[in-house]
């Protein structure tokens, strides 16, 4: 498949096909580059499981603005109503979406997300040029059907999926697109109500939080008012006074994020690092620490602390050099498996913290693609391994010394029922009072954060003090 042409429109001439004689004119297809970046996005988040958001971040720099919007709206809307658009598709299909090729189906959802949810879409754009992704990926037999299916929805926009669920918790599932196992567990732990709000939560796009680097600690009040006199409306966190949000991503933002001043992360998130209560005096071990996002936010906030950021996998500690790099942190990076031990550095840190590999249930509104990764059966698996990394990390922790425990997940197996486990086998060690704004602490002395009350992702946080 070659790409030809220029402009807001790509044109894409298909090699020839046992269907098309090779003396035939090769016909061109008109397609724009944000549908185009979407469906291969989306393409490779189902075949490699990639994660959207770092594919949407290195998109084409050179890529038209609104056609980088109208991207990131495809991707992340289509992640976010995958089962409602497929229970839509399968109707008009009048075919399991199973039986659909991936190529179809990706150019199926994309089409019936504008249709449905984008009312500045003229549908016959929507239509014919899903049509036309489907004729670019090989798949010349499948148009007919991608178009008669696009048309049928086209006639009958008010057609509602939910209606045929069997019962109020398949409704809630299609509505808000989660699998239904998902939202059985918050509905048992949570009641129906807050597990539909939770569930709703997710599908909203997430505020833009970011903080300042080890590179703008002097700078920082003339950063604030360069950008708010760009035209970007500012806000400080409500739980965190280094956190702030922003309205919109302009050019000044982005020559700030490439200089490496600011930082995008969540105020929950951010809330982690600010609990580790790091000093320039103490010597600080992020265990589990890729991509650094905590890790380079103590060194901002400790600039004399010995910072020390540990994780297995060699490609993720070189994101973390470049990330440490571009903000100007001091970080020394270590590699270890620290499910298996970390005795090289018993008992040798004032400061340890334990950001767990979790299932992630707490961030589908920045990675709504996890929802369809996860199974039951993983989070038990994942709190196995989170118990041996707290163990493990705990061997590193001085007398007198902080532990603070955390993960992006809302799973009562991964949150309290660790740090349970941990207490009854560690004595010593004991629960220390997490300081922070009183609608976050729950009655254990833990911190919950929550997407559908704080508008933040949700994060479980324990802290532990070292007695003997």
């Amino acid at each position: 498949m070659k790409e030809t042409g220029n402009g807001n429109c790509v044109r894409f001439k298909l090699a020839p096909s046992p269907e098309t004689p090779a003396t035939a004119k090769t016909p061109l297809l008109m397609i724009s580059p944000a549908r185009r970046a979407a469906f291969e996005i989306l393409r490779r988040v189902e075949l490699e499981r990639a994660y959207a958001s770092v594919l949407l971040a290195a998109m084409n720099p050179g890529m038209r603005e609104d056609d980088r919007a109208l991207c990131h709206e495809l991707v992340l809307g289509v992640l976010r109503n995958q089962l409602w658009l497929d229970r839509v598709m399968e109707h008009f299909a009048d075919r399991d979406s199973a039986r659909i090729d991936l190529p179809v189906k990706l150019a199926l959802r994309v089409a019936l997300y504008q249709l449905r949810f984008l009312s500045r879409i003229p549908p016959s754009a929507a239509v014919n040029e899903s049509v036309n992704l489907v004729r670019a990926a090989g798949l010349k037999s499948a148009a007919a059907f991608t178009n008669a299916v696009l048309r049928g929805a086209t006639r009958a926009p008010d057609y509602d999926p939910t209606l045929n669920a069997r019962d109020a918790v398949e409704m809630l599932a299609i509505e808000t697109s989660h699998p239904r196992w998902m939202i059985e567990r918050w509905i048992h732990a949570l009641g129906f109500q807050d597990a539909s709000m939770l569930a709703r939560a997710n599908n909203k796009p997430p505020s833009l939080a970011f903080r300042f680097t080890s590179r703008s600690m002097t700078s920082r009040e003339t950063l604030l008012k360069d950008l708010k006199s760009s035209g970007v409306e500012l806000s400080q966190s409500k739980i965190l006074s280094s956190a702030w949000r922003l309205s919109h991503v302009n050019d000044v933002v982005r020559r700030f994020l490439n200089d490496g001043l600011i930082y995008f992360q969540d105020e929950a998130s951010q809330f982690v690092g600010h609990l580790v209560d790091a000093t320039s005096e103490d010597r600080v071990l992020d265990v589990c620490a890729a991509p650094g996002s905590k890790a380079t936010q103590m060194a901002a906030s400790a600039p004399g602390a010995t910072i020390v950021a540990g994780d297995l996998h060699l490609h993720r500690l070189a994101t973390m050099k470049d990330l440490a790099e571009r903000q100007g942190a001091s970080v020394q990076l270590v590699a270890y498996d620290a499910g298996v031990s970390l005795s090289l550095m018993d008992c040798s840190f004032d400061r340890v913290l334990i950001d767990a590999p979790c299932s992630g249930t707490g961030t589908l509104r920045h990675n709504p693609e996890i929802r369809w990764r996860l199974k039951p059966s993983d989070i038990e698996e994942l709190a196995k391994k989170q118990r041996r990394i707290l163990a493990n990390g705990a061997a590193t922790v001085k007398r007198g010394g902080r532990l603070v425990y955390a993960t992006c997940s809302l799973e009562p197996e991964e949150n309290e029922e660790v740090i349970d486990n941990f207490l009854e086998g560690h004595s010593e060690f004991e629960m220390a009072a997490a300081a922070g704004p009183k609608e976050l602490c729950a009655k254990t002395g833990t911190i919950r954060t929550w997407p559908n009350y704080h508008d933040t992702d949700g994060f479980f946080v324990a802290v532990f003090e070292r007695i003997s």
